[in-house]
């Protein structure tokens, strides 16, 4: 069970280092593994892809034919297609209302700028296929992409006797285009560079064990990546008024995805920190994942008491929580406080497992810290912009000598003599002033 610690006393700098310890790290071997399928899928191609797959998965990579899908997908119980469905509605609302779209402005002085907005050509989609199947995660890394207007979807799974009938389901619900059955890191090389019939993408989304965030760490610049996440998280803010079921439940809810994951209690009330915590152990007892659970909030959860609430969102700000829940009296009344987490829930019907699935925005989020500096996956990051610029002679006049100033001084004279040659008269006029003086 989590222990209780208190900030006053100095302990939460020890959880401070804890969480930190959690962000995993892939490896020396794990990661010369990797970089050697990489370079092999690089100069082998298909023939590689397929020599991997037969070691690691089993069985040879194939195309899973459209017809396929739809048998799985109809094999696919009523209440789960019907609960995709609304969740897709949902998705698909969120991710236009956030659409960014072409635009074009005078420039100050004259002129017109803007940016064109795009979709990209083709994504790669990763679904894990090994102990749970994950058709939310199809949605919410598929919908996004389609709002954004990208042409293609592929996605890539590894091969099991029945591929995931929920995620095939949601797979046609989001718009994926082609599905392969193939998995691990040599999925995530085909995707980069093409190999036999999977085309290279322009970026690859979705989850994956250690093997296959490592190969998109790697292939990071090669193609776009979502993030490499680590392990899931919470950080549950509750004061007297919070029910202590409810924010143990929220707790166990992310301690039961991973030995690894972390859930943390933050209240100013040391009275609330120990009823949560008898909460937790009460609802441990009937759990099918309590070992998991139990070993979760054991080593990386913990509910610290904070002098005030200024501190206590102090705190949560150093540790950027992927999940932050406020389950306070007034939970906006903390919102303003907050600057860093990947997604906030206000309120005790505001659970995380509902961000999970059906409330709209993408539950893949930043992890170990990174929401200090990254935000939720969204159709923005299946979006390409390129900046447009048109200036005809008369808005280029007052500007071009001080680009050709610049450009001298940064020692760009070929910088220099383009703007320069565009106003040659007034260029040797100028000359001539200066020769006079």
């Amino acid at each position: 069970m989590f222990t209780v610690v208190r900030a006053a006393a100095g302990e939460a700098e020890a959880l401070l280092a804890l969480q930190a310890a959690r962000r995993r790290d892939s490896g020396a071997a794990v990661r010369a593994a990797v970089s050697a399928l990489i370079d092999e899928v690089r100069a082998g191609g298909w023939d590689a892809v397929c020599r991997y797959a037969r070691t690691l998965d089993g069985s040879a990579p194939r195309e899973v034919p459209r017809a396929e899908w739809e048998t799985a997908a109809a094999r696919c119980p009523a209440d789960v297609t019907r609960a995709l469905l609304r969740a897709a509605e949902c998705i698909r609302a969120y991710q236009e209302r956030l659409l960014v779209r072409s635009d074009e402005w005078d420039a100050p002085g004259g002129g017109r700028v803007g940016v064109r907005v795009r979709g990209l050509t083709r994504v790669g989609l990763y679904v894990p296929g090994g102990k749970a199947a994950y058709p939310s995660s199809v949605l919410m890394n598929a919908i996004p992409a389609k709002v954004a207007g990208v042409e293609e979807i592929i996605m890539v799974t590894p091969p099991t006797e029945h591929l995931s009938a929920a995620v095939l389901a949601a797979a046609a619900l989001a718009g994926v285009d082609r599905v392969f059955a193939v998995g691990g890191a040599q999925a995530v090389a085909a995707l980069a560079f093409g190999a036999g019939p999977i085309p290279p993408v322009d970026k690859i989304v979705g989850p994956g064990n250690v093997y296959v965030s490592e190969a998109k760490r790697q292939l990071y610049g090669v193609i776009d990546i979502d993030m490499v996440a680590g392990p899931s998280e919470v950080l549950v803010m509750a004061d007297e008024s919070t029910d202590p079921a409810l924010a143990a439940a929220d707790m166990i809810s992310q301690a039961e995805h991973d030995e690894m994951a972390s859930a943390v209690l933050v209240t100013t009330d040391e009275t609330v920190a120990e009823a949560v915590r008898a909460a937790c152990a009460a609802q441990l007892a009937g759990l099918p994942r309590r070992a998991v659970a139990e070993a979760s909030l054991r080593d990386f959860g913990a509910g610290v008491v904070c002098g005030d609430w200024d501190e206590a969102c102090r705190l949560a700000d150093r540790i950027a929580p992927e999940h932050l829940e406020i389950l306070t009296r007034r939970p906006r009344a903390l919102l303003p406080k907050i600057r860093n987490a990947g997604a906030v829930f206000l309120g005790p019907y505001s659970p995380e497992a509902l961000g999970d699935y059906m409330a709209g925005p993408c539950h893949v989020l930043p992890t170990s810290g990174t929401a200090r500096f990254f935000s939720p996956l969204s159709v923005d990051a299946f979006l390409k912009k390129t900046s447009v610029i048109e200036f005809d002679r008369t808005a280029f006049a007052p500007l071009w000598r001080d680009v050709e100033v610049l450009a001298r001084a940064e020692g760009l004279h070929g910088h220099a003599a383009s703007a320069r040659m565009r106003f040659a008269d007034e260029g040797a006029a100028r000359e001539e002033d200066c020769v006079k003086t």
